[in-house]
């Protein structure tokens, strides 16, 4: 099935248009937080699509002037053998604020649950309803989150500089 008509299915099906961004080498489909779990679940489910494979959860945070962080997600359908890539754009959080949150869709695919921990430990988004979030590269006590853009380094850990 083509990227084309994966986006015409999920129109049909949800009645939304989502954003299409077909100038990358994988096209992606942006879609809404509030409708994320429903496709996603759709996606595994309905026999013309069958993605049974979540590769990959991706965080990115875009910056303070951006003020936006994404969760990419790649899929695949290990039978039929295509790809489809969703995006979710959150905004960003501001210091001392609560953290960015996203569905959880550890419920869909059981790989989520390791990708979305990753993208809490490392990028700090809250993913909404994981059965088990907490730090999995990172020491509990770890303070903050260290590929944010505006992340700052601890002089020292548990007497060990870091810088």
């Amino acid at each position: 099935m083509t990227f084309q008509e994966i986006n015409d299915l999920l129109t049909a099906e949800f009645g939304l248009n989502l954003q299409a961004n077909t100038q990358n080498l994988q096209p992606y489909l942006t879609v809404p937080t509030d409708r994320f779990v429903a496709i996603c679940q759709f996606l595994r489910d309905d026999e013309r699509l069958f993605f049974d494979l979540l590769a990959c959860v991706t965080g990115i945070d875009n910056g303070a002037e951006v003020n936006t962080m994404e969760v990419v997600y790649n899929l695949t359908s290990i039978p039929y053998g295509h790809d489809l890539m969703l995006k979710v754009i959150i905004p960003r959080n501001t210091q001392g604020t609560s953290l960015p949150s996203v569905p959880s869709v550890a419920h869909i695919w059981r790989t989520a649950n390791w990708h979305e921990r990753e993208a809490f430990d490392l990028i700090g988004i809250q993913f909404e309803n994981h059965p088990d979030l907490r730090r999995i590269l990172l020491p509990t006590d770890w303070v903050g989150h260290p590929l944010r853009t505006d992340y700052q380094e601890e002089e020292q850990y548990h007497g060990i500089k870091t810088q």
